[in-house]
């Protein structure tokens, strides 16, 4: 269905339709963020949000649970225009949105941010026994052992959106608004929440998707709105939609991630042996592991939430420290320096939480860009602003962020092109190993593409890449070699003609038949 015979603008029959968006534009000064959008949310139903980085998809989620309102046009919930004065009024009327970006308090325990703002009054005052049975029973439901008094901050961050999905669904939604919520998700976590989206939606709860993994969200869609910057380019259901009309109207084109890159691979450039990373209770996070990259290569960890991936790389980058185990770049032990130290040698990561490790939120996007590489520009207590100023322009184009140039807040870029910038950063250091933590997590499938361009383009010029992911298409798309890892180790390794189904088997993650 085209934008020409979306949805009418009229009051939607409210038997079948919840929630409606007429006609709905929002401007800021000059900038149509959206642009006369319609589209249908029907009860019990899966509504699916398509389109890249910038389309206007947080910007709709954002006017749908009353976070801001819309410049022209109206929602209508059951039958009548209805204008939220704020995100508690949207949540009172039964709208609830579970954020891309996670909003946990770090030091408070799981218990108190499900219930944060919510609490359960007794006689004698706050009810924790009742809060705690029934932080319990929504873990449960999730398939999640996770003690409900651990503070958040040390959970790993696939636990910790299990915890945000947790706090939306403590509240008895009507709707229910989920932007990205399986991007820090193992494909068995997926599955738990997709049953669980199942079960909610027999309960004749609405669900509004947002994710950028097209296949994933197609086996739950009901009805698709395609975004593109700003306009409603298409709108569906189901049965008239696949992934290539997906794509089509998302960028105007077909996208594909391609296949490894041609480049002659040279020497051994990073070089692991027997390394073992242990963690505060004792146990060990990575066991006794040898890996070599060589310059030109890459080399794609495939692996479940919890495999060790993470504490891999944080451990070579130096943001974790080995028990036992040797790191050497290019010939040289570097287990002793310092992450700067290890940065300046050519080493550098791209970090799994970009909000927490990769960005500096009261920089500007020309700051973060910069940050990593502030010595080469600098002499004593001088900085060489020309010089900084180009390098800025140059990544910003290369790596093609959408932003109004260096000066702009960082926190004005959608989550995709904030991505883009810790890449950028990194990539602006000039490494010889480059190794990237999920790097596609709240990236477009244009972004993607773009990214795997860069690593491409790298690997022809001699840089070693170490890419990390629980995507199994992504190591097909772009690895030479694929290591699969399980419980600290590896436990199998492939060239690129290997299988999904092999690679899957390998880490000890069940496939579907």
């Amino acid at each position: 269905m085209t934008p020409e015979n979306a949805p009418p603008a009229t009051e939607p029959n409210a038997r079948e339709v919840v929630l409606a968006a007429r006609n709905v534009a929002k401007s800021y000064g000059s900038v149509h963020a959206l642009k006369g959008v319609n589209f249908d949310i029907h009860r019990g139903q899966v509504t699916t949000l398509f389109g890249e980085n910038g389309a206007g998809k947080s910007t709709l989620m954002k006017i749908l649970s009353g976070v801001i309102q819309p410049s022209t046009g109206e929602i209508i919930l059951d039958g009548q225009p209805v204008s939220f004065a704020n995100a508690n009024d949207a949540r009172d009327r039964g709208i609830s949105i579970i954020h891309q970006e996670l909003s946990l308090a770090p030091n408070m325990s799981v218990r108190d941010n499900i219930f944060m703002g919510r609490e359960i009054i007794g006689a004698t005052g706050v009810d924790f026994a009742e809060e705690e049975r029934q932080v319990r029973r929504l873990l449960t439901e999730l398939e999640e052992d996770i003690d409900p008094l651990t503070p958040v901050e040390e959970l790993r961050l696939g636990q910790q959106q299990i915890v945000e999905i947790a706090r939306a669904l403590s509240v008895d939604s009507r709707i229910l608004i989920m932007d990205e919520p399986t991007s820090a998700l193992s494909a068995s976590e997926v599955e738990v929440l997709f049953k669980v989206i199942r079960d909610l939606t027999a309960k004749g709860v609405s669900i509004v998707y947002i994710s950028h993994h097209l296949e994933e969200a197609l086996t739950i869609t009901d009805h698709a709105v395609v975004l593109r910057d700003g306009n409603m380019t298409a709108y569906a259901p189901r049965a008239e939609i696949d992934l290539e009309w997906i794509v089509r109207n998302m960028v105007g084109e077909n996208y594909d991630l391609g296949s490894p890159p041609d480049s002659d691979q040279g020497e051994v450039a990073l070089s692991i042996r027997n390394l073992s990373v242990p963690d505060p209770a004792g146990f060990k996070l990575v066991d006794r592991l040898s890996l070599d990259v060589r310059a030109g290569e890459i080399v794609c960890i495939y692996g479940l939430m919890g495999a060790g991936r993470t504490e891999l790389l944080e451990t070579c980058a130096g943001r974790l420290r080995a028990s036992a185990g040797e790191i050497v770049l290019e010939g040289r032990e570097v287990s002793s320096l310092s992450i700067a130290e290890r940065i300046a040698r050519g080493l550098a990561l791209v970090p799994e939480d970009r909000q927490r490790d990769g960005l500096v939120q009261t920089m500007s996007v020309g700051q973060n860009l910069s940050l990593a590489s502030i010595a080469r520009f600098t002499k004593g207590f001088i900085t060489q602003r020309g010089a900084e100023k180009r390098l800025i322009a140059d990544t910003i184009r290369e790596v093609t962020v959408k932003t109004s140039g260096g000066s702009a807040a960082i926190g004005s870029l959608s989550g995709g092109n904030q991505q883009k910038v810790v890449i950028g950063k990194i990539l602006a250091t000039r490494p010889r190993v480059i190794m990237l933590d999920e790097p596609s997590r709240g990236i477009d499938i244009g972004a993607k593409a773009e990214v795997f361009r860069l690593l491409a383009e790298g690997a022809r010029q001699g840089l070693a890449v170490l890419y990390s992911t629980s995507e199994v298409s992504e190591c097909l798309s772009i690895a030479h070699r694929i290591i699969v890892m399980h419980k600290g180790r590896i436990t199998a390794e492939f060239d690129s003609t290997v299988t999904k189904e092999q690679i899957m088997a390998a880490s000890g993650e069940s496939v579907a038949a």
